[in-house]
This record gives structure tokens, C-alpha cells and sequence, in this order.
């Protein structure tokens, strides 16, 4: 499975970011399987979340429009967007799934960034907080769960999506720097990584406003590639069967004890 994940910045003219995102994923060599851009791809956050609503789209609208079109090459797209919920003008932080020119996938980010001084939930919606609210889709004969940035930080949700069948963790981010924030990013990863055996996949938005570094880590921790601060691609494919192996050989996934939903 080939995967490609997207370090760009989005700007605040959603025109001008589809042309952008028409132009990257156009020159991508090869036919990937997958391709991941980050959070808040459709528009920037600006300086605050609170003057999204007036910028948000429905799910009919022209930015899962033209990663459907985008999808017609073959690839799975995975993007965050603003979506409207029509719930106090504060829209969703949606990351949508599409493929062969449909879409697939619509999570709605359950864990908002209310931390560091930074509040989302002051101009955004927060999705279903149970598991009515995740998302699981099939690219290939892959499972793919997905994430939206600070939702990293709770392991459980990471669990969910692979007792869900997840064999892969895939997620957008738009991850402010700050005092060791990095190191947290590059940690976190790697731990739902290691703790779930699954593949993850994180695209990021660049620096310096945010800390770029998206990455590609395998079952076992490993950095399969990772990019630094600045805008870029990285790759790799992902060996279902290492996946297997891994999971055979060090069974964490069948050998929890704690009961679970």
C-alpha cells in the first residue's frame, strides 16, 4: 500500500487552497494508494477559531467536490475541512475521506484543542464523544481509522479505531509549537504506533507556524519516513504482512484485560 502524506500550509482563501491542493496532488509521482493533507486544509484557522462559520462548507460542497474529482486518479484522499453543523454557527472540524469520486468518511473531531491557551470550542463544534463518532474505511483491503490532531493525545480513541478492524492511523494535524511539543508530537505517535501494532500516518501543517514533521511510523515504532519543518511530501509503503507479523508474534491487541466497549 502506498501512502503519501501532504506537509503544506493552507491560507485563508479556500479558492486559492483548492488550486494548491489540485496542484500537489498532480504531481505526485507514481499511483499511490492513499494520500493524506492536513488539518484545516480547506481553510486556515487564522489568528482564532471564531470567524470560521462564515467560511464553512457542507459536505456537498466545492472542497470535497474537488477531492472527489482528485479521487478519480486512483487515490484515497484524506483532508480536514470546516464543515457546517448548523449548531450555534460553530462548524465542525471535519476531516472527510473520498474515493473514486465519492465520499467515503466524514469524522468529526471528538476532542478539541481547548489547551495552552488556545480554545477551539470557542468557534468550533465538537463531534459525537462516543463511538457512534468514529470512522473506519476500507482502502483496498486495508482498514484505515482516522484521527484529527489533538485526538492523538487520547490513546483510547486510537484503540477504538482498531477494535474497529484499523490497521492503519491516519490523521491531520495542525500542531502548534511550543516548549517540547515536537518531542511530544514525534512521542505520541510512535506510542499509538507501538501500543496498537498498526501502521500511522500524519500530515502536518509546516512551520514555523506549526511544527511540521509529518510522519509515517510503522508497527513497531519504526520511522518509515518523516519530514522536517518545511513544506514537502514524504512516502513510503506499507507491508500489510509485516502488519500481520507483528502482530502475531507480539500480541498486545488480543492480550488486553481491561473490558472495553
Amino acid at each position: 500500500m502506498k501512502v503519501v502524506a501532504v506537509q503544506w500550509a493552507s491560507g485563508e482563501d479556500q479558492s486559492v487552497n483548492r488550486t494548491a491542493i489540485r496542484g500537489l496532488i498532480e504531481t505526485i509521482d507514481g499511483c499511490p494508494d492513499l494520500v493524506v493533507l492536513p488539518e484545516a486544509s480547506m481553510l486556515a484557522f487564522g489568528d482564532a477559531p471564531g470567524p470560521l462559520a462564515g467560511s464553512s462548507e457542507r459536505l456537498d460542497g466545492p472542497f470535497v467536490g474537488l477531492l472527489a474529482d482528485l479521487s478519480q486518479g486512483g487515490a484515497t484522499i484524506v483532508a480536514g475541512m470546516f464543515e457546517d453543523s448548523g449548531v450555534d454557527g460553530r462548524p465542525y472540524n471535519t476531516t472527510v475521506v473520498v474515493a473514486r469520486g465519492e465520499l467515503v468518511g466524514a469524522y468529526r473531531k471528538m476532542h478539541l484543542y481547548d489547551a495552552l491557551g488556545f480554545v477551539e470550542s470557542a468557534g468550533i463544534s465538537a463531534g459525537t464523544g462516543d463511538r457512534s463518532g468514529l470512522v473506519v474505511v476500507q482502502v483496498g483491503d486495508t482498514k484505515v481509522g482516522i484521527l484529527t490532531c489533538f485526538d492523538l493525545r487520547f490513546p483510547e480513541l486510537s484503540a477504538a479505531l482498531v477494535d474497529d478492524g484499523a490497521q492503519v492511523l491516519v490523521l491531520g494535524a495542525a500542531w502548534v509549537p511550543g516548549p517540547r511539543k515536537l518531542e511530544q508530537w514525534q512521542t505520541l505517535l510512535a506510542a499509538r504506533a507501538i501500543e496498537n501494532t498498526s501502521f500511522v500516518v500524519a500530515a502536518a501543517q509546516p512551520g514555523p507556524r506549526y511544527c511540521g514533521h509529518s510522519s509515517i511510523v510503522g508497527p513497531s515504532g519504526e520511522i518509515l519516513a518523516q519530514a522536517q519543518a518545511s513544506p514537502g511530501l514524504i512516502q513510503a509503503y506499507l507491508e500489510i504482512d509485516e502488519l500481520d507479523r507483528v502482530r502475531t508474534t507480539l500480541p498486545v491487541l488480543s492480550s488486553r484485560r481491561l473490558a472495553r466497549e
